[in-house]
């Protein structure tokens, strides 16, 4: 299995278009296959709480905070899942000095790869003889599969760079909304100062 191999289909649906929450002409939320549209809005619902976008600006910014977000966990998680889907290859290379047969120790780690019970104590014992335990299988996973590792390393990386850039905008728009704010209102104050100052000069004239 390969990072390259993972589906990268988006589900579509009349539903996630009108999702509660989500700028619907921003298109449905980037969801894989078998990925829970529910826990998708609780993300939302709670990064949207939290922030409480002011305008049009910081609701497109927290769409892209929530999508990345959900990108970093989605990769972390394909991480994990990699490592389990090719651990049996890990095993079939560690049992290699202790069976001879290459179809009996491929079978054996197919089984093992399965979760199939007797296999399962089957590996243990014979990693157990040779004084290793199961952080040798996960090991020799993580080197099979390091370039690919690597590289979704590298995209979370990217991930969260790109989220702390977003929340920095936002950092910086309020500040400048801000400053803003308060010279529309020092301006506004000044306004209302020379207005009053001038009615009390036509009234002393008078």
């Amino acid at each position: 299995m390969s990072i390259k191999s993972i589906s990268k289909t988006v589900i579509a649906t009349p539903r996630l278009l009108e999702r509660a929450g989500r700028l619907v002409w921003l298109g449905p939320p980037p969801l894989l296959e078998g990925e829970d549209p529910a826990a998708y809005d609780q993300l939302l619902g709670r990064i949207s709480g939290a922030v409480k976008p002011s305008d049009i600006f910081e609701e497109i910014w927290v769409q892209d905070i929530v999508d990345l977000v959900w990108e970093v966990v989605r990769l972390r998680r394909l991480s994990a899942s990699l490592m389990t889907a090719t651990a049996h290859r890990a095993v079939e290379t560690i049992l290699e000095p202790f069976i001879s047969d290459y179809s009996k120790r491929e079978d054996l780690a197919q089984a093992w790869g399965t979760r199939d019970k007797e296999a399962v104590k089957e590996v243990e014992n014979l990693l157990a003889a040779a004084g290793m335990s199961i952080d040798v299988v996960m090991a020799q996973t993580l080197s099979i599969n390091l370039d690919d590792i690597e590289r979704i390393d590298r995209m979370i990386a990217t991930a969260e760079a790109r989220r702390n850039l977003i929340m920095r905008e936002i950092e910086r728009h309020r500040a400048t909304w801000a400053q803003d704010l308060r010279q529309a209102a020092q301006e506004a104050e000044d306004v209302e100062f020379e207005a009053v100052e001038d009615t009390a000069k036509t009234r002393g004239a008078a």
